[in-house]
């Protein structure tokens, strides 16, 4: 089993930013690839990055591209979505993923979820 503990998230304003980590333990070993996605109210669960923990292949979603970054630190066995630039429409819970392969965006390929972290945008 793995598991997995995000943290970062909060209050903050349009335009600010935030750093989201998401802490892997357990069988971490097992795992090839961890993704984010995010999940707001009324709407289906979102891909936003993905990153292999060698960090040589990385993702991103439409929606973020440019403005998020993912990074990925195995010797920590922490994953970080840096996010800049936050939109009303980044509100959401965000949600760390670990799969043993390359999942990508394809949600169903993620074997253990976190239990999210909240991120509140306002004006």
């Amino acid at each position: 089993q793995v598991q997995l503990a995000e943290s970062g998230g909060g209050s903050v304003q349009a335009g600010d930013s935030l750093r989201l980590s998401c802490a892997a333990s357990g069988r971490t070993d097992s795992t090839y690839s961890m993704g984010w996605f995010r999940q707001a109210p009324g709407k289906e669960r979102e891909f936003v990055a993905a990153i292999s923990w060698s960090g040589e292949q990385i993702l991103y979603g439409v929606p973020v591209n440019a403005r998020f970054t993912v990074s990925a630190d195995k010797a920590k066995n922490t994953v970080y979505l840096q996010m800049n630039s936050l939109k009303l429409e980044d509100m959401a819970v965000y949600y760390c993923a670990s799969s043993i392969n390359w999942s990508g965006s394809y949600r169903l390929g993620y074997q253990h979820w976190g239990q999210g972290t909240q991120v509140t945008v306002s004006v």
